[in-house]
């Protein structure tokens, strides 16, 4: 179970490094002529949407469990960012993007409250320190590939190529995971 749900992390993460905030911040600067500033601003509300969305998820995982607020939260997220990338203006963008930002953290305490939930007690450290392991490395081998796309390609590319990652990552997870649920949501 952790190695198949270490595997899915690592694509999450490797999508998510395509997202670092200087490389979003560079998109809205080149993209719309935004200020350092307008993305500053941007930014802290998009931290207060994804603290928000922490609580919000706690609420979910009891209706719905899990593996379902995980997936069915960061799939429109993913959505929302491509929608970003093509966005005709930075008003639109600026929307979208706190959309995305509400949703998209919602997976990261039930990521968490899963994974320990499915390992034993003596295991927790190691599952918490792999599946962080893996998490860090995608996260950071992504950056220089979205830089590089960026410049040789389009500022968009990074995005979707993202979004695209993310997805794949829910669905994996989703068709791998939906039918072991942690001991508390079991049915008896």
């Amino acid at each position: 179970m952790l190695v198949r749900i270490s595997a899915l992390f690592f694509v999450d993460a490797l999508g998510g490094g395509f997202l670092t905030a200087s490389l979003v911040s560079y998109f809205f600067f080149e993209r719309f002529g935004v200020g350092a500033g307008t993305i500053a601003l941007l930014f802290g509300a998009a931290r207060v949407a994804n603290a928000l969305s922490h609580l919000g998820a706690a609420w979910l995982a009891r209706r719905i469990g899990l593996v379902n607020t995980m997936v069915f939260t960061h799939i429109p997220s993913s959505i929302l960012l491509v929608t970003v990338a093509f966005a005709p203006n930075f008003p639109v963008a600026a929307v979208l993007f706190l959309l995305r930002e509400g949703l998209v953290e919602m997976d990261v305490p039930t990521r968490t409250s899963y994974v320990m939930a499915m390992v034993r007690p003596e295991e927790r450290t190691v599952a918490a320190g792999v599946t962080n392991l893996v998490r860090i490395v995608g996260w950071a081998m992504a950056p220089v590939f979205a830089g590089l796309l960026m410049a040789r390609y389009s500022l968009v590319v990074p995005l979707v190529l993202a979004a695209g990652l993310k997805i794949t990552y829910d669905v994996m997870l989703w068709i791998a995971f939906r039918r072991l649920p942690p001991p508390e949501e079991q049915v008896a």
